[in-house]
C-alpha cells in the first residue's frame, strides 16, 4: 500500500514537472521572440549617499529575480555628486554585471549610440 502511494505521488510530480517545463517553453517562444537589444533601464542620481545602495540592491532584486527577460542594462548616471553616492553605486556596480555607473555625458553617448533595429 505504501509503495502505490510513494508511487502515486512519484507519478504526480512527474508530470506536474513535465507540465510546467512545456509552459516555460511556451512562454520563451511566445514573448522572447521579438526582443531585440532589450530594455535599458537608467537611473538618475545625485547626492543620495544614504539611500542609494538600498534602491539599487532593492530595483536589482525585484528585475534579477523577478520574469524580466528584456532587461539588458542598469545604468546609473550621476550628477555630479558632493557626497560618496558614486562611490557606493560602483561597489554594487563590481557585484551585479547589469550594472553601469556612467557620469551623464556618458550616459547621453551610450543613447545616442544605441542600435536602432
Amino acid at each position: 500500500m505504501t509503495e502505490f502511494i510513494l508511487r502515486t505521488i512519484f507519478w504526480t510530480l512527474a508530470i506536474y514537472g513535465f507540465i510546467e517545463i512545456i509552459k516555460n517553453i511556451m512562454y520563451i517562444l511566445t514573448y522572447t521572440k521579438f526582443q531585440s537589444d532589450g530594455i535599458y533601464v537608467i537611473i538618475a542620481v545625485k547626492n543620495q549617499e544614504e539611500k542609494i545602495e538600498g534602491f539599487l540592491r532593492s530595483s536589482l532584486f525585484k528585475i534579477l529575480y523577478g520574469k524580466e527577460e528584456y532587461l539588458k542594462d542598469i545604468i546609473v548616471a550621476d550628477l555630479k555628486s558632493t557626497d560618496n553616492t558614486k562611490e557606493i553605486a560602483k561597489k554594487l556596480e563590481m557585484e551585479y554585471d547589469c550594472l553601469k555607473v556612467t557620469s551623464w555625458k556618458e550616459c547621453k553617448d551610450i543613447i545616442d549610440n544605441i542600435n536602432d533595429n
